[in-house]
């Protein structure tokens, strides 16, 4: 087990946008209460300064209904080769106005829709609420190599990981 490192207020949010800017993929959640919950992956436009994270998503997708009835979300965020990962838990709130758009949009969004003008386009900010993250020291070959060390010598893997709440 790695070194415990609760992050509150600044450190929190350099943690947050710091792994989930280096990942950019997330797997976004929804219907928490239900089990199974509902999941797919989303692709993150940003992390603003206030460590709000930017989605783009269709009016039309399940996942804007579910969050029309409960806007909490959990988004899992998983960087296996820099072995950093990510758990924000927050509340969604959809956006359909033209400024909004514009400042999120992204042409990789194309792909999705008809452009920026499309009907379907709405942003999703999700406010984080708490989190939990873990961040590797050493990336995966470190670790790797620390593991065989271990294996073959029989002593105990000290990992040099960090875990532990993000407060933003």
């Amino acid at each position: 087990m790695g070194k415990l490192e609760n992050l509150n207020h600044e450190e929190a949010l350099k943690k947050l946008k710091e792994l989930a800017e280096s990942t950019r993929f997330c797997m976004f959640c929804t219907e928490l209460g239900m089990a199974p919950m509902s999941t797919r992956p989303m692709s993150l436009q940003e992390v603003d300064e206030d460590g709000n994270l930017w989605f783009i998503s269709s009016a039309e997708s399940n996942k804007n209904f579910e969050l029309s009835e409960d806007n909490r979300t959990q988004l899992i965020f998983s960087n296996p080769g820099d072995m950093e990962f990510l758990s924000v838990y927050g509340n969604a709130h959809i956006y359909k106005d033209r400024k909004t758009i514009e400042d999120k949009w992204s042409s990789l969004a194309n792909a999705w829709f008809d452009g920026k003008d499309d009907p379907a386009v709405t942003i999703i900010r999700v406010a984080p609420l708490e989190g939990y993250y873990w961040d590797s020291t050493g990336g995966k070959m470190i670790n790797f190599l620390k593991y065989a060390a271990a294996a073959v010598t029989g002593k105990k893997h000290a990992d040099g990981s960090v875990e532990g709440s993000l407060k933003v």
